[in-house]
């Protein structure tokens, strides 16, 4: 089984620009180059899981989301980082497109993007984070069986904790919570020593 950082995409991993399919508009977001790099050392998949509720209000196709995906993944390689996976949801219960305007098991704060990416790469959840922006991605990474951290960067809005909405840390970016994870790691590494 392998081990990965679930991220959320718009607002995490990439500057948010709304409902944006085109690829000149994507742009990483600031500090994530490092600390993505030092994950990947580390043994890390890395993997976005992203609501794209767009489809569903019909603010775009699905089809679209293929260029965004090949953009990320060449600024990535442009870094020699390697995304693993790109899971999206299409859905939302007040979209106006019929297929899509359902309730699902994979729109975050579900599990179900991250449940699929751990059937389809193989991964073991337990070993495994989601970082994102706010915490309706706390809340799928811990329904998910991982640890998650949120990243208070302003996008969080409601602040509606219970149980399922605890991240293990609130930071500042992606190479902070790759700072973080790494010393939980090996914190973890020497308390099973002893």
């Amino acid at each position: 089984m392998k081990k990965a950082i679930f991220l959320d995409k718009d607002g995490t991993l990439i500057v948010d620009v709304a409902y944006n399919v085109n690829p000149e508009k994507v742009t990483l977001s600031k500090d994530c180059v490092r600390g993505l790099k030092r994950l990947q050392q580390h043994g890390y998949l890395l993997v976005i899981v992203s609501n794209q509720s767009g489809i569903a209000h019909g603010y775009f196709d699905k089809d679209k989301l293929s260029a965004v995906e090949h953009k990320i993944k060449m600024m990535l390689y442009a870094h020699d980082i390697i995304l693993n996976g790109f899971y999206y949801c299409p859905h939302h219960p007040d979209g106006k497109v019929k297929p899509y305007a359902i309730s699902c098991n994979c729109r975050k704060p579900q599990p179900g993007l991250l449940l699929k990416a751990a059937k389809d790469l193989a991964i073991d959840l337990q070993a495994s984070w989601m970082i994102g922006d706010i915490l309706n991605d706390v809340e799928a990474g811990n329904r998910a069986g991982c640890r998650s951290i949120l990243i208070d960067n302003g996008n969080e809005t409601e602040w509606i904790y219970n149980e399922m909405r605890q991240p293990a840390a609130t930071i500042k970016n992606i190479n902070m919570a790759a700072d973080y994870i790494i010393s939980t790691i090996k914190k973890d590494e020497q308390l099973v020593r002893l």
